[in-house]
C-alpha cells in the first residue's frame, strides 16, 4: 500500500532554526525564578542560622548556570524544514526527535502567542492533524513567520487533502 521514497533523489531539506529572541526569553525566566529563589535561600540562612549555611544558596546558583546552558543546547536543536509533501520538525539533544507531517494531514493550523511571548514580540505555530501522535508545535517565531507558516502550511494542506 505505501510507497517507499529514494533517499538518493530527493534533495536534503533546507533546515531553519528558531529566532534568538526565544533563548533570550527562556534565559530571562530562568533567571526571574532562580535569582530570588538564590537570594531566598542564602539570606535567611546567612541571617539566621549561620554564614556556612548560606552556602545553600549555591545549589540554585548552580543550577541557573547549568539551565543557562541547557536551554543555550536546547534552543539550537530546534528547526524545521517544508518539503514539497511535508514539514519536518527536528529537536532534542539527548533524544532526538523527528516528527514528520504530511501536509494533506493537517486538518488545523494555529498561531498562538501568550504574554509572555507577545511581550518578546514571538509566536508559535500548532500544528493539529488526524492522528494526535503526529501534532506538532514549532515555538518561538517572529509573528510575521508563523503567520506566513500558517497561510502556506494551511495552502498546501487544503491543496493536498487525504479527503478525511
Amino acid at each position: 500500500m505505501g510507497t517507499t521514497r529514494s533517499t538518493e533523489s530527493e534533495p536534503e531539506p533546507v533546515w531553519t532554526g528558531l529566532p534568538p529572541g526565544l533563548l533570550r526569553m527562556r534565559r530571562l525566566l530562568l533567571v526571574v525564578w532562580l535569582v530570588p529563589l538564590t537570594l531566598g535561600t542564602g539570606l535567611p540562612l546567612g541571617l539566621l542560622v549561620g554564614p556556612g549555611w548560606a552556602a545553600f544558596a549555591l545549589l540554585p546558583l548552580a543550577l541557573l548556570l547549568w539551565g543557562w546552558a541547557m536551554l543555550g543546547r536546547n534552543w539550537r536543536s530546534w528547526r524545521y524544514a517544508e518539503r514539497a509533501d511535508d514539514l519536518l520538525i527536528s529537536r532534542g539533544v539527548l533524544w532526538r526527535e523527528e516528527t514528520v507531517v504530511p501536509y494533506g494531514r493537517m486538518q488545523l493550523v494555529e498561531v498562538t502567542s501568550g504574554p509572555v511571548e507577545r511581550h518578546f514580540g514571538l509566536a508559535s505555530v500548532q500544528l493539529h492533524t488526524a492522528a494526535a501522535a503526529t501534532d506538532a508545535r514549532i515555538p518561538g517565531l517572529d509573528p510575521a513567520e508563523a503567520e506566513r507558516l500558517r497561510d502556506r502550511l494551511t495552502e498546501l494542506g487544503e491543496a493536498r487533502s487525504a479527503g478525511l
